[in-house]
């Protein structure tokens, strides 16, 4: 296996269209690193580019030890597993995932012994006399995934691979494959816009937007620490709150007041001392819909609560989701409560502003 760097890569296409933009990125020997963000970000760009199945415009990228630029994808030592699947209908599945190694002139009594394991690992031994045509997508990417192992290469490259697979087997597949990552110590690479898929995958995260990357970091700490505005926005389901407003001080106490004057809340004693230069100015506040509780006795506390109007109710079995009008501005509640809020009715929420967020407004950083 190997590690692949890549040093201020970027990407221009023909009318001048930068779809990548000096992205800079090591992902380690054996780790599990997710590209992720929406589409056009320049996340599938990057994964071709280090395939080389797109031509970089300027950097460089490594694999193991050696500079790639000018190495054709066949002797990258990767294997790339597409959304499509790309199987020939003509072949069977044994001869699909060998197709690869007769290319290259492999015995067949190796090209047999690799597709056999490799068959056995996916659980796919009696799929291998089948067609392609006679195969359920989730079947189909198994045999996709087995036609990369056989090839044993250095690094697995992954472009958003179930995409085309219904919601419960996608479940199941990306458990597959977290699997498959730890039985086979491999350094793997994988592209999806699911920011789920990426929260229950990745080692690390590398959210990108219009080509740029915008934090390289662990599940958790991405979630807990998002470095801007956007990567707050767009890890979590649902997506973080955002509410424009102003901090000010007020009777010894900072506080945080929306610009409609509908919300006034105590900012928590850790975000105060990197607030104290906002006073007087516009920020952003982020929280989390988990981080909005409902209030059992549904009264108004000063500087801790908000109250706003339920527009709709999502039961979701062991929570709700409550979506609140809060004086024009949407805003999500993700809640525990034994009976449902009614619509088109007031309605409290205690707000953690430990757990809350706040984001400079000019550069959409993280203020605290």
């Amino acid at each position: 296996m190997a590690r692949v760097e890549l040093k201020s890569v970027s990407k221009t296409f023909p009318g001048g269209v930068e779809a990548v933009k000096d992205a800079s990125l090591v992902v380690e020997d054996k780790e599990f690193v997710v590209l992720v963000g929406p589409s056009g970000c320049g996340k599938s760009t990057t994964l071709r580019m280090i395939a080389g199945l797109e031509e970089i415009t300027s950097g460089d990228i490594y694999i193991g030890e050696r500079l790639v630029n000018d190495v054709p994808p066949k002797n990258r030592d990767i294997a790339m597993v597409f959304q499509n699947y790309a199987l020939y209908p003509h072949m069977t599945v044994e001869k699909n995932m060998g197709f690869g190694l007769k290319l290259r002139h492999f015995p067949k009594e190796e090209i047999r012994q690799r597709v056999g394991a490799a068959a056995e690992l996916l659980g796919i031994t009696d799929l291998l006399k089948r067609l392609p045509k006679a195969l359920s997508g989730g079947q189909r990417q198994r045999v996709a995934v087995g036609r990369a192992i056989v090839r044993q290469p250095q690094v697995f490259l992954f472009d958003e691979p179930l995409s085309n697979l219904d919601a419960k087997l996608r479940v199941q597949m990306r458990a597959e494959i977290s699997k498959l990552h730890t039985r086979l110590q491999s350094t793997m690479i994988y592209v999806t816009h699911d920011q789920v898929e990426a929260m229950t995958m990745g080692d690390r995260i590398v959210v990108m937007l219009d080509g740029v990357i915008q934090q390289v970091a662990a599940p958790l700490e991405l979630y807990h620490a998002p470095r801007n505005k956007f990567v707050a926005g767009f890890i979590g389901s649902p997506p973080m709150n955002m509410i424009s407003g102003t901090v000010l001080a007020e009777n010894g106490a900072m506080r945080f007041r929306d610009d409609i004057n509908t919300v006034s809340l105590l900012v928590a004693k850790r975000h105060q001392g990197l607030l104290e230069r906002y006073l007087g100015k516009k920020v952003t506040l982020g929280i989390r819909p988990e981080d909005l509780h409902s209030n059992a006795e549904q009264t108004e506390v000063d500087g801790k609560t908000i109250r706003a109007n339920v527009d709709v109710v999502e039961p979701m079995g062991a929570e709700i989701y409550l979506y609140v009008d809060l004086g024009g501005q949407p805003v999500t509640a993700r809640i525990k409560v034994s009976e449902e809020p009614l619509v088109n009715t007031a309605y409290v929420l205690d707000a953690d502003m430990e757990k809350a967020h706040f984001f400079d407004v000019d550069t959409e950083l993280t203020i605290a």
